[in-house]
């Protein structure tokens, strides 16, 4: 999911921990320097978010988490780092995982078409599935239209608490003109579509493969499929948004509609850990990593391209790194950013809708740029 935002509160900086995947230093090893992740925690102060969620992993200093502001305004817990959250289109990664292991297992082909595996679901005067690739889906090239465009969803608030199938949004998807942008035209419509794919080839909704191809082996514990479940585990980052003036959580929301295209949550450290693992080579065999990374320019972006579900960006020359923004209606956000090895990593769960996003955009490049 992507949502479009501004500015809000100031921060206080919270105290960074050192978790226990941290490498011994060796006499002849250079020594961890926290002073890059000490900067941007600083920085992060002032960029108008309720709270913001760090966690980064480099060679030298292993993961070290941290955080700056409340967690939860109510109470007035701080934010520390280790907080569950949605990671909205962040989901979208980990679904072009699931496609491209089931490639590589010749399950499935980037040139298959909708209609091979849904025959007949997408067939009107405007749309054919026919002509539709599982490589356009991930990739946002299909033509198909955001389902979020649709009357259904104009009321912020109308379904908040309702389960809805994705099924529900491609037919919303299918009353839409094609989107004016072309050939790339981000739409959640695409993702909705593939999980449904996978579906079918497997037996097994994406919620069970996700679970199985990626977060049981990486032991990622906390990172979960909600379903219908409208609350966040414990600790939780709260959502705010602004309306009229007023600031609102919207923490509760059922996001069921959101399906493949954005309703994992998860925490910082595990994110972290799945980009690591995947540019790593840990989840794709180098064929379908290679797929992964092939690009077409991304014009709502400056200087994006957009590969098979990962956002590529030069942060500096020679400099290449991946991840993949999310915006949920929740208010919660995620910016994340990974070199091309998976060697040093940066992950920022945010729990406004509203803050400072090019200042938030500049300290992620300059921690990724210095992490060591």
């Amino acid at each position: 999911m992507r949502r479009r935002t501004s500015a809000v509160a100031a921060l206080a900086v919270a105290v960074p921990l050192l978790t226990a995947s941290a490498p011994v230093a060796s006499a002849a090893a250079p020594p961890c320097d926290t002073r890059p992740f000490q900067a941007a925690l600083k920085a992060l102060g002032g960029v108008g978010a309720s709270g913001v969620g760090v966690t980064v992993q480099s060679p030298r200093c292993g993961v070290l988490t941290g955080g700056v502001g409340l967690a939860d305004r109510k109470t007035g817990r701080k934010v520390v780092g280790n907080e569950h959250s949605r990671i909205a289109s962040n989901t979208k990664t980990w679904v072009a995982t699931v496609v491209l292991q089931l490639v590589g297992e010749g399950k499935l082909g980037l040139d298959d078409t909708v209609d091979r595996h849904l025959p007949g679901l997408i067939r009107t005067g405007t749309y054919d599935g026919r002509t539709i690739t599982l490589r356009q889906l991930l990739q946002h090239t299909s033509g198909l239209p955001d389902y979020l465009e649709a009357p259904f969803w104009r009321d912020e608030t109308a379904h908040r608490w309702d389960h809805i199938e994705p099924l529900q949004t491609i037919e919303q998807a299918l009353t839409l003109p094609p989107p004016e942008d072309k050939p790339f035209s981000y739409s959640n419509t695409n993702y909705n579509l593939a999980g449904m794919i996978v579906a079918k080839v497997t037996g097994r909704s994406i919620a069970t493969e996700i679970e199985q191809r990626i977060v049981k082996p990486l032991g990622l514990r906390n990172t979960s499929w909600p379903g219908d479940r409208t609350t966040l585990p414990e600790p939780e980052l709260r959502g705010y948004v602004k309306r009229s003036g007023k600031e609102l959580d919207w923490t509760e929301w059922n996001t069921s509609g959101a399906d493949a295209s954005g309703a994992l949550v998860s925490t910082g450290a595990d994110v972290t850990a799945f980009w690591s693992a995947l540019m790593g080579g840990k989840l794709l065999a180098p064929a379908q990593l290679a797929e992964m990374k092939r690009t077409v320019p991304d014009p709502t972006v400056r200087g994006a391209r957009y590969g098979l579900g990962v956002e590529r960006y030069e942060q500096a020359p020679g400099l290449v790194t991946w991840g993949h923004s999310g915006f949920m209606e929740t208010g919660h956000k995620i910016r994340n950013t990974v070199t091309d090895d998976g060697q040093r990593a940066v992950t920022l769960l945010i729990g406004s809708e509203e803050f400072k996003e090019a200042k938030v955009d500049s300290i992620l490049r300059t921690l990724i740029r210095d992490l060591r």
